[in-house]
């Protein structure tokens, strides 16, 4: 009788574990397309420029459109920014000093169009030197580098004496080279150190020069990258000292990012 009571009771937990075994739970919803699409928000429509007239998209600030420099002031004085304008492109005063935007900014988009003239001389940083400063603190340097080698982390498209460019762009003296540059204004802790550093992406005339590079600090002649804390900044145009004939913009644009 024990012997038949104990293997009842085996049989029993056999069938308990089996039911066990089989118990079956939901399985996942099977995926469908609409699962993973959103409609919302939309992006805004954009309008690009026109590529025959070089004109800005609709939603970008214009700083030059080839008839005055109302957008700039001079860096020295604050007043009238009083480089030449002519014949629909601006050129560098060296005796008035650098011109920046009236209006501050953080991050953005930029584009701008410069040329070194033809026949200029000069060599090294002495030939065609001029710098775009993002926020008044980071400069990209502007020089003329066709057939003309300086120290490469001070070459066209540099973040200055901080990066070597991933190539040489540049189009000869005489030919307009085309900036777009994409800027990503830095957060500072409240010490003033970084938070989240600032950094930049330089294409020119279609050429990535720097991807995302991460920007050190300031852009000093001499000495290395100093961290200082600031808030939106203007854009700036260098004039610089060197002797060799002075350089032209034109078709200047920003999109706030």
């Amino acid at each position: 009788m024990k012997r038949l009571i104990l293997s009842a009771m085996a049989v029993s937990l056999a069938v308990v574990a089996t039911a066990q075994e089989k118990k079956e739970y939901p399985q996942p919803e099977r995926m469908r397309p609409g699962m993973t699409e959103f409609w919302t928000p939309q992006p805004k429509v954009v309008t690009p420029g026109d590529q025959a007239t070089a004109s800005a998209p609709s939603d970008a600030i214009v700083l030059f459109d080839g008839k005055n420099l109302d957008a700039w002031v001079s860096s020295n004085t604050g007043g009238a920014a009083e480089w030449r304008v002519h014949d629909g492109v601006f050129t560098v005063d060296k005796s008035k000093g650098d011109i920046q935007t009236r209006e501050n900014f953080g991050s953005y988009q930029l584009h701008l169009e410069w040329m070194v003239p033809e026949g200029i001389t000069g060599e090294s940083q002495a030939r065609g030197n001029s710098g775009v400063f993002m926020q008044n603190m980071y400069e990209i340097q502007i020089l003329d580098c066709y057939q003309n080698e300086t120290y490469v982390n001070g070459q066209t498209g540099s973040v200055y004496k901080q990066v070597v460019p991933l190539a040489n762009a540049m189009r000869k003296p005489g030919e307009w080279n085309v900036y777009d540059i994409i800027y990503n204004a830095p957060v500072f802790n409240e010490d003033g150190t970084y938070k989240v550093h600032p950094t930049v992406t330089v294409i020119q005339n279609g050429i990535v020069l720097l991807n995302n590079f991460t920007i050190l600090g300031t852009t000093e002649y001499i000495g290395l990258p100093r961290v200082v804390k600031h808030g939106d900044g203007p854009i700036r145009l260098q004039s610089h000292g060197d002797p060799s004939e002075p350089i032209s913009f034109r078709n200047i644009w920003v999109r706030k990012l």
